[in-house]
């Protein structure tokens, strides 16, 4: 095509130019993936960090404090008069746990279930008592859940069940208590009992609310501290194979079991919140890069086409349509967005690279020995996308102009 190699002949008349014009979009594009790589890792850390320590649905006893006095319901036409009303001693145990765990872990959405029987308690340090959770579970289903062993930092899971009223601690509880592995603690419950528990290992997840005071033990173990028998379970923790089934599920759940069941979403709005939010400033940080990228590439070839003013001038008196000169512009602009977008890529990919071998270690993330960096192969496709429109458009409104040059007053030098 004659227009094709009349755009080739412009770029290689002006190569300065034309590598001046395809490196404003290749560092555009470049910078644009190696931040959002960057961001969006992060990102993904933090929120892997929160989710892995969450259940995607959490079946409780959800106990309403009593409004309406017993007096009232039973003789409604009387006057009654109540004072300090009390609420009624409701235990927040779930009746017949163990046949609604079964009844769950046969449903073919559900990934693993866990039972939980949760409390209070304090952590004695000499005179001084510190707040904490004690969570009795099944082990080896809360680590199938949440992925405990990938957590510890000294133990392992199996001295939980060898070791009589043996306790996991959380790293900053830990810390706080002066404790290590193979420690003694004693504790105090609600009611005032103590007794005294050995620290079978310490974990760390990230969270500084959990590992500043949460420690797990067996059913068994907690069951004790409570003085209940061995069908007392608070919770129920589920994970499913589709977390994002976890609304639909849960409200399947209430209805069927009678009892709260809340899902991973609305236990954490505020934090999922803060995700979009993250997310949202990220893009539009990135997205800014390459539109200013492409105003680079508009002024660039705004000065090549009034540059070219008596070529365009020629061509159209002999016989070039308006088209054909858009098209000639059009292609450079084209060319120097395919060649700036897959240098740029490539500059991307490169400091994206070097970014994830930064050695980087964090106290609250055991398993991170370098920076994060997300390779979603979706970012580099929506760079070069995004980067072979902006210069497109960059190219079009001065191509434009320039078709509707009337090549007489150009060449008489108006």
């Amino acid at each position: 095509m004659i227009t094709l190699e009349i755009a080739r002949t412009h770029l290689l008349a002006r190569p300065k130019q034309t590598v001046v014009a395809a490196l404003g979009v290749t560092f555009g594009i470049g910078m644009f993936i190696f931040m959002i790589s960057f961001m969006t890792g992060v990102n993904d850390l933090l929120e892997e960090t929160t989710l892995t320590a969450s259940p995607h649905i959490r079946i409780f006893n959800d106990i309403q404090a009593r409004r309406t006095p017993i007096t009232e319901e039973v003789y409604p036409e009387d006057f009654n008069v109540v004072h300090h009303v009390k609420p009624s001693p409701d235990l927040p145990n779930l009746r017949n746990s163990y046949r609604m765990v079964d009844l769950i872990r046969q449903d073919p959405r559900v990934l693993g279930v866990s039972p939980l029987l949760a409390t209070q308690v304090f952590y004695l340090y000499g005179a001084t008592p510190i707040n904490g959770i004690i969570a009795g579970v099944d082990i080896m289903a809360e680590d199938k859940l949440f992925k405990l062993r990938e957590k510890l930092t000294a133990g392992r899971l199996e001295n939980l069940l060898v070791t009589g009223n043996g306790i996991l601690m959380g790293a900053g509880l830990a810390r706080k208590l002066d404790l290590q592995t193979d420690d003694n603690v004693t504790v105090t419950t609600p009611d005032g009992a103590q007794f005294t528990l050995k620290v079978a290992g310490i974990f760390r997840t990230g969270i500084t609310q959990l590992d500043d005071t949460k420690s797990y033990a067996t059913l068994a173990t907690a069951q004790k501290i409570l003085e209940k028998d061995s069908r007392y379970v608070t919770d129920i923790n589920v994970k499913l194979n589709d977390l994002n089934a976890a609304k639909a599920v849960a409200a399947e759940y209430r209805r069927q079991f009678g009892y709260a069941a809340e899902d991973w979403e609305t236990a954490n709005a505020t934090i999922l919140l803060s995700f979009t939010l993250r997310n949202f400033i990220t893009y539009a940080v990135v997205v800014t890069l390459l539109i200013v990228a492409g105003f680079g590439i508009y002024n660039i070839l705004n000065m090549m086409i009034y540059e070219k003013m008596k070529d365009i001038a020629i061509l159209k008196a002999m016989g070039f349509s308006a088209g054909d000169v858009l098209r000639v512009f059009l292609y450079q602009a084209l060319f120097i967005g395919t060649l700036g977008g897959l240098s740029g890529m490539l500059l991307g990919l490169g400091l994206a690279w070097a970014v994830s071998q930064v050695p980087f270690h964090a106290d609250a993330f055991i398993n991170m020995d370098h920076l994060p960096v997300n390779f979603e192969p979706a970012h580099y496709g929506l760079a070069f996308g995004f980067g072979l429109v902006t210069t497109a458009l960059a190219g079009y409104f001065p191509s434009r102009r320039a078709a509707r040059v009337d090549p007489v007053e150009i060449i008489r030098g108006k």
